[in-house]
């Protein structure tokens, strides 16, 4: 169960787009298309929405996601998977409760860290994936001075009704250890007011641990 949690990445297959425009030009619309990205991340206080989770094993979950900026996410498994990932702002956790074990990371040595920290700008470490259809952008980021961290290509509808511009549609990614997941987005809600206790968690360990921050 845990190789399904660990990974956010699964390969994203992107057809060339043909450039009919001048790199002066193509640079300006890169620019352009990270700047609504960073604007998009800085606008999303709160989101929710279904999630569909692929392995590079093509094993798929699903769930209820609930973010909250900055840095705070939860990934609430279907029922039936004893799994739990809580991000609480400055770290995330995975729990397992069927084995009953808890492992933690900080969130910026996470892919996921792109998405989670409104501060960060995405044009130091990020570039926009050609995708061959002008509605969806896709955009990596990756650290160079921190490889280990792994690789987040996160991939937006553009959609005018959506923050900034941009609906986010799903991401894939590669981790440290090079495993890879796919997550797809639905049933999205921008705004909704959560509170923090929706980022805590109940501790399986033994002695009775409590949780959650």
């Amino acid at each position: 169960m845990k190789r399904i949690l660990a990974p956010l990445a699964l390969a994203l297959a992107t057809a060339p787009l043909a450039l009919t425009f001048t790199p002066a030009i193509a640079q300006q619309d890169e620019t352009a298309d990270l700047a609504k990205v960073n604007a998009y991340i800085k606008a999303v206080t709160t989101m929710t929405a279904d999630f569909s989770q692929t392995d590079r094993n093509g094993q798929t979950l699903t769930g209820q996601l609930t973010l909250k900026q900055p840095g705070k996410i939860r990934f609430q498994y279907q029922k039936g998977v004893p799994l739990l990932i809580v991000g609480d702002g400055k770290a995330l956790t995975m729990i397992d409760y069927e084995v009953r074990q808890v492992q933690r990371w900080p969130i910026g040595n996470s892919p996921l860290g792109a998405l989670l920290d409104p501060s960060r700008d995405l044009s130091k470490f990020g570039k926009v994936v050609p995708t061959g259809d002008p509605t969806i952008l896709s955009v990596q980021a990756r650290d160079p001075k921190r490889p280990e961290y792994g690789t987040i290509t996160l991939i937006f509808r553009r959609n005018a009704a959506s923050p900034a511009g941009l609906q986010l549609y799903g991401w894939v990614a590669l981790d440290s250890q090079n495993n890879r997941t796919a997550v797809r987005l639905t049933n999205q809600v921008y705004g909704a007011p959560i509170a923090d206790s929706a980022f805590r968690w109940t501790d399986p360990r033994p002695r009775g641990r409590s949780s959650g921050g």
